[in-house]
Order: structure tokens, then C-alpha cells, then sequence
């Protein structure tokens, strides 16, 4: 077995702000939350096919320990009270996706029905959109993708 410093010093210099995006960015934990026909898709995502878990996508049980929401389906005005109550359990920083037409804008349900939120974002802040009806896994891992990137950007350490 070769020792790892035999070659150089063995020392990483970087950011302290570059290493904690770098590992909050590689273990990025959604709650297990869907309410209507994209969630199916969102659990297609999570399937061998897909595998999530190679991006560092971790679906959590528990609002407390989740850092990512993501919003997949209709919202109602019944369920916006328990998202915006799961959204405040959540530890900061915290993320939320909003996946399908109907949970960006309400989709096709809004013009014929009261009870029908006009987009998730009325009810708690979105950070990423992602197209569809239902989308397909292949979007939501993009919708992942740009959080990533997101999260690389951010600045968690002012000096």
C-alpha cells in the first residue's frame, strides 16, 4: 500500500465558503413529499434507471432533517397550510422545487376550481421550476442540477 503523501505535501488549499457549497451541494436531502401525478414521476426518479443517489439525492422522512421540498402536483388551498408548516420545520438553508404545471401556476385545475392555488410560490418561496405535465424524471434531475448549482453559488461566510 503507498502512502498518499509520498508525492507532495498532501495539503488542499481552498475556500472555507468552497468547501461547505461542496458538501451541502453533494448531499442534497429532499422530503418524501408528493401530492398528486408528478410525484409518480418523482418516484420513477428515485428508481434504478434513474438513481438519484448518484447526484447525492437522499429522500428524507422527516421535515427536520430534509434541506429540499420539492413541490410535485396540485396544491390546494387545504394543503398550502401543511406545506407552509413542513416548509418552517425545515432547518435552514432550505430549498424548494416546484415541479409540474401544476404546482407552478395550477395547472389546468385554477380556472374551473375555487380551491386551486395559483402556484406554490404564493405560499412559500421556490427556487427552481421545473416544465411539465408531468414532467419526466429526466427534468426533475435537472431541476436538482440547477440547485446544485445554486448552492455552489451561494455565500454562507462573510468575513
Amino acid at each position: 500500500m503507498s502512502d498518499i503523501n509520498s508525492e507532495g505535501s498532501g495539503f488542499v488549499v481552498t475556500k472555507l465558503n468552497d468547501l461547505l457549497n461542496w458538501s451541502r451541494l453533494s448531499s442534497v436531502w429532499p422530503l418524501q413529499f408528493g401530492i398528486a401525478c408528478c410525484a409518480i414521476e418523482m418516484m420513477g426518479s428515485y428508481s434504478a434507471t434513474y438513481d438519484l443517489e448518484r447526484f447525492g439525492v437522499f429522500p428524507r422522512a422527516s421535515a427536520r432533517q430534509a434541506d429540499v421540498i420539492i413541490i410535485a402536483g396540485t396544491v390546494t388551498f387545504k394543503m398550502a397550510e401543511r406545506i407552509k408548516r413542513l416548509y418552517e420545520q425545515m432547518p435552514d438553508p432550505k430549498y424548494v422545487i416546484s415541479m409540474g404545471s401544476c404546482s407552478n401556476c395550477g395547472g389546468p385545475y385554477w380556472q374551473h376550481g375555487y380551491h386551486v392555488v395559483k402556484g406554490v410560490d404564493r405560499v412559500i418561496p421556490v427556487d427552481v421550476y421545473v416544465q411539465g405535465c408531468p414532467p419526466r424524471p429526466e427534468a426533475l434531475i435537472g431541476g436538482i442540477l440547477e440547485l446544485q448549482k445554486k448552492i455552489a453559488d451561494e455565500n454562507l461566510i462573510t468575513v
